[in-house]
């Protein structure tokens, strides 16, 4: 096993670091993506730390599938067991949260992304620049 970096794991041996995938990350993990930063790859691999995907993300990937814009093979749900992630429910409170959120970022999706992690306390693990300008725990 790798040894914990600092801004990749929790500082404590009794505690970890909880992660929240936004969509994109989700996808190149799971097609094992070379876009995904070695700095992600480490952290979401961590066993000590927790891994969790939003109903958002299954949402979102079932839209695009749909219309034609993502091939996703087999189901989310199955993906997120068999990666040993956690699934992560959207409640009304995320919801309403989701939409009092400043208007930084034009995709619905991912606002309720960020609010979900500044709700439960979950780093979100994210590329996009937009989603970066909120006040949210990222890497």
């Amino acid at each position: 096993m790798l040894p914990c970096q600092k801004k990749l794991c929790a500082n404590s041996d009794f505690e970890r670091m909880k992660l929240l995938l936004d969509t994109r990350v989700f996808l190149w993990w799971t097609q094992n993506d070379p876009r995904l930063q070695d700095a992600h790859q480490q952290a979401i691999s961590l066993p000590e730390n927790l891994v969790y995907v939003s109903a958002a993300s299954a949402w979102e990937i079932g839209i695009k599938q749909k219309i034609g814009k993502l091939a996703f093979a087999g189901s989310v749900a199955d993906a997120i067991l068999r990666h040993r992630f956690e699934p992560l429910a959207i409640s009304v409170s995320h919801a309403e949260a989701a939409g009092a959120l400043p208007a930084i970022h034009g995709d619905p999706f991912d606002r309720l992304l960020v609010a979900q992690a500044q709700m439960e306390g979950l780093t979100l693990v994210t590329l996009d620049q937009q989603v970066l300008q909120y006040q949210v725990p990222h890497l």
